[in-house]
Protein backbone atom coordinates (compact mmCIF):
# COMPACT_ATOMS: atom_id res chain seq x y z
CA UNK A 1 0.00 0.00 0.00
CA UNK A 2 1.19 3.51 -0.77
CA UNK A 3 0.11 6.59 1.15
CA UNK A 4 -0.91 8.97 -1.62
CA UNK A 5 -2.49 12.10 -0.19
CA UNK A 6 -4.39 13.91 2.48
CA UNK A 7 -7.53 15.56 1.14
CA UNK A 8 -9.38 18.43 2.75
CA UNK A 9 -13.05 19.10 2.03
CA UNK A 10 -13.20 22.89 1.87
CA UNK A 11 -15.81 25.62 1.61
CA UNK A 12 -13.53 28.22 -0.02
CA UNK A 13 -11.27 26.57 -2.58
CA UNK A 14 -9.39 29.71 -3.59
CA UNK A 15 -8.63 30.84 -0.03
CA UNK A 16 -7.54 27.39 1.16
CA UNK A 17 -5.39 26.56 -1.87
CA UNK A 18 -3.77 30.00 -1.78
CA UNK A 19 -3.03 29.59 1.95
CA UNK A 20 -1.32 26.21 1.47
CA UNK A 21 0.59 27.47 -1.57
CA UNK A 22 2.03 30.17 0.69
CA UNK A 23 2.80 27.70 3.49
CA UNK A 24 4.43 25.10 1.21
CA UNK A 25 5.91 27.57 -1.28
CA UNK A 26 4.56 25.32 -4.04
CA UNK A 27 2.00 25.96 -6.78
CA UNK A 28 -1.15 23.85 -6.80
CA UNK A 29 -2.35 21.89 -9.80
CA UNK A 30 -6.02 22.71 -10.44
CA UNK A 31 -7.50 19.59 -12.04
CA UNK A 32 -11.04 21.04 -11.95
CA UNK A 33 -12.64 24.16 -10.45
CA UNK A 34 -13.67 21.98 -7.48
CA UNK A 35 -10.38 20.05 -7.06
CA UNK A 36 -6.72 21.02 -6.64
CA UNK A 37 -3.62 19.39 -5.23
CA UNK A 38 -0.16 20.40 -4.10
CA UNK A 39 2.26 17.60 -4.85
CA UNK A 40 5.17 17.32 -2.43
CA UNK A 41 7.83 14.64 -2.02
CA UNK A 42 6.12 11.59 -0.53
CA UNK A 43 2.48 12.59 -0.93
CA UNK A 44 0.05 15.26 -2.07
CA UNK A 45 -2.20 17.63 -0.21
CA UNK A 46 -5.51 17.69 -2.07
CA UNK A 47 -8.56 19.93 -1.80
CA UNK A 48 -12.09 19.40 -3.00
CA UNK A 49 -15.12 21.62 -2.69
CA UNK A 50 -17.93 20.67 -0.35
CA UNK A 51 -20.41 20.34 -3.22
CA UNK A 52 -18.55 17.26 -4.50
CA UNK A 53 -19.31 15.33 -1.29
CA UNK A 54 -22.48 13.34 -0.63
CA UNK A 55 -24.63 14.72 2.21
CA UNK A 56 -23.02 14.06 5.58
CA UNK A 57 -19.73 12.76 4.14
CA UNK A 58 -17.60 15.83 4.73
CA UNK A 59 -18.09 19.24 6.27
CA UNK A 60 -15.59 22.01 5.69
CA UNK A 61 -13.95 23.25 8.87
CA UNK A 62 -15.35 20.41 11.01
CA UNK A 63 -12.01 18.73 11.76
CA UNK A 64 -10.68 19.20 15.28
CA UNK A 65 -8.61 16.04 15.70
CA UNK A 66 -6.09 15.85 12.86
CA UNK A 67 -2.97 17.90 12.26
CA UNK A 68 -1.34 18.36 8.86
CA UNK A 69 2.44 18.22 9.30
CA UNK A 70 5.22 19.35 7.01
CA UNK A 71 8.87 18.51 7.67
CA UNK A 72 11.20 21.38 6.76
CA UNK A 73 14.95 21.87 6.73
CA UNK A 74 15.14 25.27 8.44
CA UNK A 75 12.33 25.54 10.99
CA UNK A 76 13.54 28.91 12.29
CA UNK A 77 13.37 30.46 8.81
CA UNK A 78 9.85 29.13 8.21
CA UNK A 79 8.72 30.40 11.62
CA UNK A 80 10.12 33.85 10.86
CA UNK A 81 8.42 33.81 7.44
CA UNK A 82 4.97 32.79 8.70
CA UNK A 83 4.60 33.86 12.36
CA UNK A 84 3.04 37.25 11.63
CA UNK A 85 0.71 35.99 8.88
CA UNK A 86 -0.93 32.88 10.37
CA UNK A 87 -2.93 32.33 13.58
CA UNK A 88 -0.32 30.71 15.83
CA UNK A 89 -1.57 27.89 18.07
CA UNK A 90 1.83 26.98 19.53
CA UNK A 91 5.02 28.99 19.25
CA UNK A 92 8.27 27.41 18.19
CA UNK A 93 9.41 24.85 20.76
CA UNK A 94 11.36 21.62 21.18
CA UNK A 95 9.06 18.62 21.66
CA UNK A 96 9.91 15.64 23.94
CA UNK A 97 10.40 13.35 20.91
CA UNK A 98 13.11 15.59 19.44
CA UNK A 99 11.28 17.70 16.87
CA UNK A 100 11.31 21.49 16.92
CA UNK A 101 7.91 22.72 15.76
CA UNK A 102 5.29 25.42 15.66
CA UNK A 103 1.58 25.08 14.99
CA UNK A 104 -1.07 27.32 13.45
CA UNK A 105 -4.55 27.08 11.91
CA UNK A 106 -5.53 27.23 8.28
CA UNK A 107 -8.43 29.49 7.19
CA UNK A 108 -11.00 26.76 7.93
CA UNK A 109 -9.57 25.78 11.31
CA UNK A 110 -7.39 22.71 10.67
CA UNK A 111 -4.19 22.67 12.69
CA UNK A 112 -0.98 22.77 10.66
CA UNK A 113 2.44 21.93 12.09
CA UNK A 114 5.83 22.68 10.59
CA UNK A 115 8.70 20.82 12.21
CA UNK A 116 12.33 19.83 11.84
CA UNK A 117 14.16 16.97 13.56
CA UNK A 118 16.28 18.78 16.15
CA UNK A 119 18.06 16.06 18.13
CA UNK A 120 20.44 13.34 16.97
CA UNK A 121 17.82 10.66 17.68
CA UNK A 122 15.15 12.54 15.73
CA UNK A 123 17.47 13.14 12.77
CA UNK A 124 18.39 9.44 12.77
CA UNK A 125 14.73 8.42 12.88
CA UNK A 126 13.76 10.65 9.96
CA UNK A 127 16.89 9.90 7.97
CA UNK A 128 15.61 6.37 7.37
CA UNK A 129 12.30 7.57 5.90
Amino acid sequence: MKFASTRLVVADMKAMVSFYERVTQQTADWLAPVFAEIVLPGAALAFNATQTEPPGAGAAGANRTACIEFQVDDIDAHYARLKDTVPIVQDLMLMPWGNKRFMFRDPEGTIVSLYAPATDDARKRFGAR
